[in-house]
């Protein structure tokens, strides 16, 4: 089975540095042709299941067309998508943030989908998918230290609910390095196959590993990659497996 997990950046490109105050208007109004490409990037990459991290699902950046309709429009995947903003949250009152959104696609059968949120932090979602009798978790956490590691203890709680085998993905935010992982992974019992320590940010010059993808031992990696491709400000990761 193949994952891709990619930080899309809403389809508004790539951005650093001063780039992104010279480009920054691309976040009020961005162009299909970037969409475009991640979409053709995803069919090339023939994955069973992707995890898409800032999506846009139709605001007035996109002229209201909704990426995610569009992206399993295209691929012809089930989608599962969520808005990254808790129930009663200001980011669901705000036009733009309000069409924010993590979405998984498959074109497996999904046994069940859900989704979870964070008691803390202004992201909040955590998208559930449950494929083949592993539970596939998608998460995009705060940029503040001390309010990832409130979420990332539960997310913990939420992976040990069951004794199925997890994958948890997304971005981490993990600017303080791999240390802040290291309980989750410990108590959950998971590895990370990223061997080589591989870094997803930012693009065009990357020196950060801000995105994971975190697994059960009885999940047998089979290949790790990050496409060396310039769609977003992230760099995508590929992770092959069996179960």
């Amino acid at each position: 089975m193949r994952l891709l997990v990619y930080n899309i950046a809403y389809g508004t490109g790539t951005a650093g540095g001063i780039g992104t105050l010279l480009t920054a208007h691309r976040y009020i109004r961005t162009r299909n042709s970037y969409i475009n490409h991640i979409i053709d990037f995803i069919d090339e990459s023939d994955a069973d299941v992707v995890g898409l991290v800032e999506i846009d699902t139709g605001s007035f950046r996109t002229g209201f067309r909704d990426q995610t309709e569009l992206v399993a429009s295209r691929l012809k995947h089930y989608s599962h998508c969520g808005v990254k903003y808790g129930i009663d949250s200001i980011g669901r009152r705000i036009p733009i943030l309000r069409k924010q959104a993590n979405a998984f696609f498959t074109r497996l059968e999904a046994v069940q989908a859900g989704a979870y949120y964070f008691p803390v932090g202004f992201k909040k979602l955590i998208l559930e998918l449950n494929i083949g009798g592993i539970r596939f978790f998608l998460v995009h956490l705060a940029l503040k230290q001390s309010t990832r590691q409130l979420q990332l203890e539960y997310l913990t709680k939420i992976a040990a609910i069951n004794p199925e085998p997890v994958i948890i993905a997304g971005d981490f935010n993990a600017f303080a390095g791999t240390e802040e992982i290291e309980r989750m992974v410990t108590l959950l019992d998971l590895y990370d196959p990223n061997l080589q320590g591989l870094p997803t940010y930012p693009a065009g010059a990357p020196h950060l590993r801000l995105d994971f993808v975190l697994c059960s031992r009885s999940i047998r990696s089979l290949d790790f990659c990050v496409p060396d491709v310039e769609f977003s400000d992230h760099l995508p990761i590929i992770f092959d497996f069996e179960y």
